[in-house]
């Protein structure tokens, strides 16, 4: 029979439903229960993309013996980290405090019925291997350390909790310092790996705030080793085998320094800011790889991603058929039967179908081994011809690829990672010149709009109808930041309203009167603790899009307290942000913003000229802009936007308390623009 799980709308949740653990979803009959018995809690919080979350569900929890344990020892809790991540976010710090080392998921933790933990772990093998304990064994051992060494359980506990609570400094005064955006150019150059991009070693994320941080400096200052580390990144990303070769889309980290072989589950909160990137990325350079990257990551997202409703699904599994990879990887032979001679020669030599084996000695993961024009020389082809084949081949291994059994999709919609797409999508329409991918944009922002916004406040998720759960700063702050996106994309008076009722509630139920904003809201459920912070993880700091949108949102409607609440934002951090600023490139990206405002440059004329002069201004990359083109007709604007309608296209362009004349002369107009220096 089903467990609790399977009315749930996580389809993570939904994958253990058949379990023979007595599993509960996170809530009050769950920790009530453990109370009542007194029997600690057994914590499992994981994700439905994540493979070693599914090996240990094949391994223990779906075995009868080890559920058997588990329903004896413990109360069973299993959180979806994509719907909890306030869940999440506890936990995983307090099991890096409990272990000293980094977390991950499978997250297991063992917890007192109050939810305090006193052990825990990641993945745990059935029988002991890789150096860790059998998890029968160790169910057994946490069960005899509750009952026999409760006192010092309940000391490691005080000293815990009193851990996750500390900090709860206020905003200093005095004036903000860029000191903290120049060391990070710094910290950057000294982990910038020159061989194969990105920074450190293995496993290797991509960390598009950071590459975006370096892609702006290089655009403001000029300094070159800023862009140079970005743009090869973006390039060795492209080429290796983190990206889609085939199919378009980023998966969420490579295994290797080489961007070889991925953990090849493909997350949308990755995706949604990588391609907002790489439209910047070819704007900045005029370089085709980074606009084939962009059109083929925004088809992947329209084609696979993208619900019939207008929502934007979460992810795709890293497994199909049991193992991990298994949709993506090849054969010689079988890339052999899917395309001519000639086709399969420029392959092979292109993706390394020639070379040996590159994913668990025995399959063939596609990455580009050698650039085309040396394929090219090397089969004694011209270039174009060369080009015409590999394209044909691709069409061919694509279409042969969609023939196998897929990976997993969880299709439920996050309103967070739904705003990190529709920006990335917003942005890159308008610097690529794609209506379709504006279209994209518009319609999952409307689903959102309408679905989870109830009363003036958000909610975090939504599958099958069903939208619940109590929205996190993430969700307003993201969402907020991709509503000025899209008015920059198409002003709409409507988006621009609906920003301004999420800059309200943002404020209204996240900030902390010391300076920053909360995770969670005011009213959420009490949990051990209340996470702030304002570093960057998997996805951009919440604090620090927030800041970056509010001040924004200052300059568009001229209310003050929207850019009073983002500086008391950068102050707080500014320490942090000091000490170890390679983890907080979006609050720095809002602190460059807080030191030199943005250009607003608000267009006022009829179309089709209107349109003419916003599109040339999007064919540069100029991130100290923030265009809008307003029709004359349209009433009801705030002060800071409602210019007067003149003859032809006007420009009224201002920075910070600073405005020029208006600009009727577009050439005019686009050397204006050129500079951050604008005034």
């Amino acid at each position: 029979m089903p467990n609790r799980l399977a009315d749930e709308t996580s389809p993570y949740l939904q994958q253990h439903a058949e379990n023979p653990v007595d599993w509960h979803p996170w809530g009050e009959e769950a920790l009530t229960l453990a109370k009542r018995e007194d029997k600690p809690i057994l914590l499992s919080i994981g994700y439905s993309a994540c493979h070693w979350c599914h090996v240990m569900a094949h391994e223990s929890f779906e075995d009868a013996e080890v559920a058997a344990l588990m329903n004896r020892l413990f109360v069973n809790i299993k959180v979806d980290r994509e719907e909890r991540p306030d869940l999440d976010q506890i936990y995983q710090s307090a099991q890096q405090m409990l272990t000293g080392r980094a977390g991950g998921w499978p997250l297991t933790l063992f917890l007192a019925p109050d939810g305090a933990p006193f052990f825990g772990g990641t993945y745990f093998p059935k029988s002991p291997r890789y150096g860790l304990p059998g998890f029968a064994d160790l169910c057994q051992k946490v069960a005899e350390a509750w009952r026999d060494k409760r006192t010092e359980i309940d000391q490691q506990n005080t000293e815990l909790l009193k851990a996750l609570g500390g900090g709860g400094a206020r905003a200093p005064d005095g004036e903000l310092s860029a000191a903290p955006i120049h060391l990070a150019v710094e910290r950057a150059a000294q982990s910038f790996d020159p061989e194969h991009g990105g920074f450190g070693g293995a496993p290797k994320f991509p960390h598009p705030a950071e590459l975006e941080l370096l892609l702006r400096r290089h655009a403001a200052t000029g300094e070159a080793r800023c862009g140079e580390m970005a743009l090869f990144t973006l390039r060795k990303m492209a080429e290796g085998g983190l990206y889609d070769q085939l199919g378009g889309g980023f998966c969420r980290y490579s295994v290797d320094e080489r961007w070889e072989i991925p953990h090849f589950e493909k997350m949308l909160y990755d995706n949604g800011p990588l391609l907002r990137l790489y439209a910047d990325a070819w704007r900045a350079t005029g370089d085709a790889l980074f606009l084939r990257v962009a059109e083929e990551t925004a088809g992947w997202v329209m084609r696979e991603m993208q619900a019939p409703e207008g929502g934007y699904y979460s992810s795709l599994d890293a497994d199909s058929e049991h193992e991990e990879g298994r949709f993506y990887v090849w054969s010689p032979e079988k890339v052999g039967l899917r395309t001519t001679a000639e086709e399969y020669a420029v392959a092979a030599a292109h993706y390394g179908l020639d070379r040996p084996a590159n994913f668990e000695g025995a399959h063939w993961h596609l990455r580009v081994a050698r650039p085309l024009p040396e394929v090219a020389a090397a089969l004694g082809r011209p270039l174009q011809e060369c080009e015409r084949l590999l394209a044909s081949a691709r069409l061919k291994l694509l279409a042969a690829r969609g023939e196998r059994v897929r990976p997993g999709r969880d299709e439920k919609v996050l309103t967070a990672w739904n705003a990190l797409m529709i920006e990335g999508m917003a942005h890159a329409g308008r610097l690529c010149g794609r209506e379709d991918w504006l279209a994209s944009a518009r319609r999952a922002f409307d689903f959102i709009r309408d679905t989870l916004w109830r009363e003036g406040r958000l909610l975090a998720t939504c599958k099958d109808g069903r939208a619940h759960l109590n929205a996190y700063l993430d969700d307003y702050a993201f969402l907020l930041k991709a509503a000025l996106e899209l008015l920059q994309a198409e002003f709409d008076p409507g988006v621009l309203a609906f920003a301004q009722a999420l800059g309200e509630a943002l404020l209204a139920h996240f900030e902390d009167e010391a300076g920053g904003f909360f995770f969670t809201s005011h009213d959420h459920e009490a949990l051990i603790h209340r996470v702030k912070t304002g570093h960057d993880n998997a996805t951009p700091s919440g604090s620090g899009v927030a800041a970056y949108a509010l001040q924004r949102l200052n300059h568009l409607t001229g209310l003050p307290r929207y850019q009073a609440a983002a500086e008391r934002c950068l102050r707080l951090y500014g320490p942090d942000a000091q000490r170890q600023p390679g983890g907080f490139a979006t609050l720095l990206m809002a602190l460059e913003e807080a030191l030199n405002p943005p250009g607003i440059v608000v267009l006022r004329g009829e179309k089709p000229q209107l349109t003419d002069w916003q599109r040339k201004l999007s064919e540069a990359y100029r991130p100290w802009l923030l265009p809008l083109a307003i029709p004359n007709w349209l009433p009801g604007l705030p002060a800071a936007l409602d210019k007067p309608s003149r003859p032809g296209v006007n420009a009224w362009v201002c920075s910070g308390v600073k405005c020029l004349e208006p600009i009727d002369d577009l050439s005019c107009l686009e050397r204006v623009c050129k500079s951050p220096e604008l005034i």
